[in-house]
């Protein structure tokens, strides 16, 4: 056999082996995660549930789920241990920005409008939709805008009946085509019996 016949083999056994190698080193990881758990440690669970730990047995854990609600679960359920600060964090619900570096959420509306637009709004008086001060010559918009409309309706519907028409024309003349080779046809066979 030549190394060109075997080279595919040789590609999927190796690929193989690296999968399996990266997952024995998950679980080595995850193994010695376990191990570092201690008494009053966070942790959170594969579920998503987080606890601290009071009791570590042999193949078990006793977590505190609640203040006074106890739960023992499989060491393997275990799916991370939390730091101090970070399971505090979880518990507490405290926001992970301290500082004066995190956001400024004001209480009111007002600093987020700023005064020139409390000033434009109050100085006149009601709430500018985007009309335009025309006197009263002027068209009102609704008016043109139903006008507009009611004209490309109309467009529409003479354009519908136009081609509604050119359909029913083509359908006719297809008729008479066929019509009149029904006839050359018929004149075929009496034609052809007389042949005969």
């Amino acid at each position: 056999m030549s190394i060109m016949t075997l080279l595919p083999f040789i590609v999927l056994i190796g690929a193989m082996f690296l999968m399996t190698r990266s997952a024995k080193k998950k679980q080595q990881a995850a193994q010695q995660m376990r191990e570092e758990m201690q008494p009053g440690t966070g942790v959170r669970t594969i579920g998503g549930m987080f606890a601290t730990v009071k009791e570590i047995h042999e193949e078990t854990v006793l977590l505190e789920v609640a203040p006074g609600v106890h739960a023992i679960y499989a060491k393997n359920a275990i799916g991370a241990v939390l730091a101090d600060e970070e399971y505090n964090r979880i518990l507490d619900g405290a926001d992970p920005i301290t500082g004066e570096d995190g956001p400024v959420v004001p209480d009111d509306v007002s600093s987020l409008t700023g005064a020139e637009a409390t000033e434009k709004g109050d100085k006149a008086g009601k709430i500018d939709l985007g009309k335009a001060e025309a006197g009263d010559d002027a068209e009102p918009a609704a008016d043109k805008a139903e006008g507009d409309k009611a004209d490309k309706a109309d467009k529409a519907d003479k354009a519908d009946k136009a081609e509604k028409a050119e359909k029913v024309d083509k359908a006719a003349e297809a008729d008479e085509a066929t019509a009149e080779g029904g006839d050359a046809k018929d004149g075929k066979k009496a034609g052809g019996a007389d042949a005969k």
